[in-house]
């Protein structure tokens, strides 16, 4: 029978070939990888003030001035610090109150008011009094003297000022029924200023940090503070920050 692929190849040879031809071209060609779907990692660059101190609060333990201590007076990073009008992304970087040393004239005063009662049960006209009225005049002093210790912790405790990314407020606790905050954003600073007077406040480091803004209320004080030079250069960074940040487009 007559071979009618006279100068062809067999129809085996032709799929063998175009196999062997498709599995050269694919193994010589370089895929390149696809990028598309890598999610963009933000750079310091790129990142806002936010996602910046975001970052540094997920990692504040080794950080300066970071601590536990719920009663510090100077609190960097702190945790568990919330108000009424905190944004969903503002990231509190700093909690500070009156130094620790400023307790003591009240502190005195209730050591005073607690040894009272004893020096006066000496007195011949308290001897003179029954028994039971001594008991109950005892009894009011203490829970007047217990009383002033409360209100002068709860003043100290709860007067705070905190600085966040984007402003700083002010707590002025004035008793349990009325408080006074106000607040100014980081952009409205003008300018900042450590007043630091005395020994005492020179070897305790301790001072009043006074900030200009361009807010209806013009002045805020940071009273009698800890480590009041930190809390300006603190503050004096993220003004700039603020300023960087808006003028290249970044502003969250």
């Amino acid at each position: 029978m007559p071979d009618i692929f006279v100068n062809a190849d067999t129809p085996e040879d032709v799929g063998h070939d175009d196999v062997a031809e498709d599995t050269i071209e694919t193994g010589s060609q370089e895929i390149a990888p696809n990028t598309s779907m890598q999610p963009e990692i933000p750079t310091q660059s790129t990142m806002t003030n936010a996602q910046k101190h975001a970052a540094m609060r997920d990692n504040k333990e080794n950080l300066p001035g970071h601590t536990h201590n719920s009663f510090a007076s100077y609190y960097y990073y702190p945790e568990k610090v919330d108000f009424d009008t905190k944004d969903p992304e503002e990231v509190v970087i700093l909690l500070v109150r009156r130094h620790p040393i400023t307790n003591v004239p009240w502190l005195l005063m209730t050591f005073v008011l607690i040894i009272a009662p004893a020096f006066l049960s000496v007195l011949p006209m308290f001897e003179q009094i029954p028994h039971n009225f001594q008991f109950v005049f005892t009894l009011m002093w203490y829970t007047i003297t217990a009383a002033f210790v409360l209100e002068k912790f709860l003043a100290w405790f709860f007067n705070v000022n905190i600085v966040t990314d984007e402003r700083i407020i002010d707590v002025d606790f004035v008793n349990l029924v009325y408080r006074e905050v106000t607040d100014a954003d980081i952009e409205q600073i003008q300018d900042v200023t450590v007043e630091m007077s005395g020994a005492i406040r020179t070897l305790f480091n301790y001072g009043d940090v006074l900030i200009q803004t361009a807010s209806q209320e013009q002045k805020t004080k940071f009273e009698a503070i800890s480590h009041p030079d930190r809390v300006a250069k603190i503050l004096r960074e993220l003004r700039v920050e603020e300023q960087e940040e808006r003028a290249e487009g970044r502003v969250r």
